[in-house]
């Protein structure tokens, strides 16, 4: 009985397996070309993480429990929650069995706004809009981005090399996105992990606007593909080239057209592909 009832405090088994860090070591029976070998692998941990305004609830987020102070801050600006950092005056992180709290404060004409616009689901590990309850909530209001600099193709493949090297989390477990920030020389200044890409995204947003980082002097380099709201996500950090591992969506393309953001898909170390303003990019 006893057992049954640890199970009904914690369904998730978060208490039994220590979900407190971003990483956890798990027994597997790995089979090699027939053969059977005992060991420990480690995986990356996904725990409920749920924002709270003034003591409101507003969104349960399933994310990696690390840089999550930057998380706060980089979901609510891009959510458009916020007007400024300084509207988030201050974040507690709360841990209990069977997730995380972001306690955050904010000035009272702040949180009376949201509270007209919590979201009423919770959102997956690759969810970036869900409990979104209108086409207007999903498809914000563009912020066109200011021209800045060219960037060339090898200070893009500069970048990419290096971003490898700096996936501390994804090294281990093979699992987790990346989101970086580089200069326009290719220089990897800035890389947040997660399981889902659009919080590897907003930890990133979040730590750069700590540090105050001119958004046009670089661009945005994520392990993922580039759908609509993260490009929506960049233009309100007001970067001006974002680059994706992977492909972009139709709609991707077509908001970062309209705002003025040069899109980079496909991108590798010997090739990439530019969508939208491709006067950006320039040769060696």
């Amino acid at each position: 009985m006893a057992a049954d009832f640890d199970q009904m405090k914690d369904p998730l088994g978060l208490m039994r397996l220590g979900y407190a860090g971003p990483l956890l070591a798990h027994r597997v029976t790995r089979w090699e070309q027939g053969i059977a070998d005992e060991r420990t692998e480690t995986v990356a941990e996904e725990v409920p993480v749920t924002i709270v305004f003034n003591r409101t609830p507003h969104v349960v987020m399933m994310a990696t429990p690390a840089d999550l102070e930057d998380f706060a801050l980089g979901f609510s600006i891009t959510e458009e929650l916020i007007g400024s950092p300084s509207d988030l005056m201050a974040v507690e992180l709360v841990r209990y069995s069977r997730g995380i709290e972001i306690q955050a404060r904010v000035p009272e004409a702040v949180a009376v706004a949201l509270a007209e616009h919590t979201r009423r689901l919770t959102g997956g590990t690759g969810c970036g809009i869900c409990g979104a309850d209108s086409v207007e909530a999903v498809l914000k209001q563009l912020h066109p981005v200011s021209p800045g600099g060219a960037v060339a193709v090898d200070a893009i493949h500069r970048a990419l090399l290096a971003l490898a090297g700096r996936q501390t989390y994804n090294a281990a477990t093979g699992t987790v996105h990346a989101a970086a920030w580089a200069t326009a020389q290719g220089e990897i200044q800035d890389v947040r992990e997660d399981v889902g890409r659009h919080n590897a995204l907003d930890k990133l947003i979040g730590a750069l606007l700590k540090r105050d980082v001119d958004a046009r002097s670089g661009f945005v380099l994520v392990t993922s593909r580039a759908s609509f709201e993260m490009v929506q996500k960049v233009t309100v950090l007001g970067a001006p080239l974002m680059v994706a591992i992977s492909g972009p969506t139709g709609l991707a393309i077509r908001v970062a057209q309209q705002a003025g953001v040069t899109l980079l898909g496909f991108a590798r170390s010997d090739r990439l592909s530019v969508y939208t303003h491709p006067e950006r990019v320039i040769g060696r």
